[in-house]
């Protein structure tokens, strides 16, 4: 009866690890770890953004006591924050204004994606970044080219004809150390570290995106299909982000439009052990980069 009290006691242990790996899959939202100095939710007004206008420059919103940066185009109502109208050449972008320490993160992101253009005749989409600066327009949806940090970029326009192997929209990752442009002509794919096409557009339902980055893995997942579960879209090891950099959004249109909304972004910080040796790592200094990936110099 001693052996059999202790393979039980074993096998309890095992299957509790074993329910413990698959819960942290994916973050259920729990409220304890939700970070809300990096997280973007309503009543905008009230809390972080303080503010419901037009914000054209960099003027509005940045007061001390608040926690979002914005751009552009940027429109904040009581329910979205609208990065880009259904108008053509439109930039905007939102920009959280306290650097992220945290070594392992998940950030969820519901937006939505909707105009009065048919079919191929809209765009161009949106990018979440994980970035060293913030409030640097640009050409990439919005933002400076040849950043430093991560971008996930939703794309909703085809502009590779040659690439007709992929349906759009289409949701693609890239980490830069600054020397990495972003080619639109070939839609991102010389710097892409993987995608999966996505229907995004004018959904009835919500559509969300989970980013997590935890022990050098970058997780990509969606949840677009009112199914109320996760697909997984990109996993890819090796990935090498520094803590201290912005999360950010921002969204461009061109001779085609859409209305690119961001509804909230909430960061989650993930409870993870790492050895002495990352520890003791400056993770202030590290350089962004894949190891799959050779570093462009």
């Amino acid at each position: 009866m001693g052996n059999f009290g202790v393979f039980v006691r074993t096998a309890a242990v095992l299957l509790v690890f074993q329910l413990f790996e698959v819960l942290c899959d994916i973050t259920d939202g729990n409220t304890e770890h939700l970070k809300r100095e990096h997280s973007l939710m309503k009543p905008y007004q009230d809390r972080e953004l303080q503010v419901a206008a037009t914000v054209r420059g960099a003027g509005v919103g940045n007061s001390p006591s608040s926690q979002w940066d914005f751009w552009g185009s940027t429109l904040v109502t009581s329910s979205y924050v609208r990065l880009t109208s259904d108008e053509k050449s439109k930039q905007g972008s939102i920009w959280n204004t306290v650097p992220c320490h945290l070594k392992d993160w998940e950030m969820h992101v519901q937006f939505k994606i909707h105009g009065s253009g048919k079919k191929s005749l809209h765009g161009d989409g949106i990018a979440l970044w994980y970035t060293k600066d913030k409030l640097h327009p640009g050409p990439v949806f919005g933002n400076q080219d040849q950043f430093i940090g991560l971008a996930i970029v939703v794309d909703t326009f085809r502009n590779d004809l040659h690439g007709m192997d992929r349906s759009f929209p289409f949701i693609s990752a890239m980490v830069s150390n600054g020397s990495v442009n972003y080619d639109h002509g070939k839609d991102g794919r010389a710097s892409e570290l993987g995608g999966c096409s996505a229907e995004i557009r004018n959904k009835d339902h919500d559509t969300y995106l989970a980013i997590r980055y935890s022990k050098g893995r970058l997780t990509l997942m969606i949840d677009v299909e009112d199914k109320n579960e996760w697909r997984e879209c990109i996993d890819i090891g090796g990935v090498r982000l520094p803590t201290g950099y912005f999360f950010g959004a921002s969204a461009a249109t061109g001779d085609l439009s859409d209305n690119h909304d961001i509804i909230s972004m909430k960061m989650y910080q993930l409870m993870v052990e790492h050895t002495p040796e990352e520890e003791n790592e400056d993770w202030t200094k590290i350089e962004p980069s894949v190891s799959l990936l050779k570093s462009p110099k």
